[in-house]
C-alpha cells in the first residue's frame, strides 16, 4: 500500500508540473470527475487505470518509480543524525559498512556484532532513513550518488580528533599508499585554480568509488584520500618575523 501511494502521489506531481487536470483525466479514461477525484484521494488505482493515466501524460508507470526512488534518497544526514552515529560506536560501524554495500553476512563475518545486535542497529538506520532493511536481513542504500557528511558537523570532527591522527600514523611508504608535501608561494588566483583541482579530484574518487560498489566486496579495500591546502608557514618561521610583517591571506 505504502509503495501504492508513492506511485498515485508521484503521478499527482506529474499531472501538476504539466498542468493536466483532473477533468482531462476523467474525459480520457471516460469516466465521471467525481470518480477520478476518488481514485486519486483513495489512491485505489488498477494498474491499467495508473497505466492509462501514465500514457496519456507521457510516461511509464517505470519512470515514476524511479522518480519515487530519488525522492526518497537522501544526500546528507541532519547534525541530530549524525550526531547518532558518533555517540554509538556499533551503529557507526554497521552504518559505514551498509552504505558501502556491505551485505548482512558480510558484517557480521567481519566484526563481532550479534544478529540481534546487528538487526537492532539495522532497524535504527532504517527509522534515520539511510537504508531499506528488506525481508531476509537485506539492506538497501538510500544515499544518492553525491551523499556527503555535513561540513564542520559530528562526522567531521569526529575526523578531525579521532580518526585523522589515526590515518596519518604511517610512512605512506606501503602499498596502495602515497604521500605528497609540496610547499611554495601561490597568488590567491592560483590558490583558486588549486582548491578547483582539488575538487575535481575529489568527484573522481567519488565516481570511482560508486561505480566499485559493483564488484565483490573481496575485490575492494577500505580507502581514505585527504586533500589539504592552506596559507600557512612553520611556526618557528613566525617567531623570527620581524613585527608586524606576518601576512594575512585575502579573504
Amino acid at each position: 500500500m505504502a509503495q501504492t501511494t508513492a506511485l498515485v502521489d508521484a503521478l499527482k506531481q506529474v499531472l501538476k508540473e504539466q498542468s493536466i487536470t483532473y477533468r482531462q483525466v476523467a474525459e480520457h479514461l471516460d469516466m465521471s470527475l467525481a470518480s477520478v477525484k476518488r481514485l486519486f484521494s483513495e489512491k485505489q488505482f488498477s494498474l491499467k487505470r495508473l497505466d492509462a493515466v501514465c500514457e496519456y501524460a507521457g510516461i511509464e508507470i517505470s519512470d515514476l518509480a524511479r522518480r519515487v526512488e530519488q525522492q526518497r534518497r537522501i544526500s546528507q544526514l541532519s547534525l541530530e543524525q549524525e550526531q547518532q552515529l558518533v555517540e554509538d560506536e556499533k551503529l557507526l560501524i554497521i552504518a559505514v559498512s551498509a552504505l558501502n554495500r556491505w551485505s548482512f553476512d558480510d558484517i557480521i563475518r567481519a566484526y563481532d556484532f550479534s544478529e540481534a545486535e546487528m538487526i537492532q542497529n539495522l532497524a535504527q538506520l532504517d527509522r534515520m532513513k539511510m537504508i531499506d532493511l528488506l525481508p531476509g536481513n537485506r539492506i538497501k542504500p538510500l544515499i544518492t550518488t553525491d551523499f556527503q557528511w555535513q561540513k564542520n558537523g559530528p562526522i567531521q570532527r569526529f575526523f578531525e580528533t579521532q580518526v585523522q591522527q589515526d590515518f596519518f600514523q604511517s610512512r605512506f611508504n606501503g602499498a596502495g599508499e602515497i604521500r605528497l608535501f609540496v610547499t611554495g608561494m601561490l597568488t590567491p588566483a592560483s590558490n583558486r585554480i588549486m582548491q578547483q583541482k582539488m575538487e575535481r579530484l575529489a568527484m573522481d574518487f567519488r565516481r570511482l568509488h560508486q561505480e566499485d560498489l559493483a564488484q565483490p566486496l573481496a575485490d575492494r579495500y577500505g580507502t581514505s584520500l585527504v586533500l589539504a591546502m592552506r596559507p600557512w608557514e612553520l611556526e618557528f618561521f613566525l617567531r623570527h618575523r620581524r613585527p608586524g610583517t606576518k601576512k594575512v591571506f585575502p579573504g
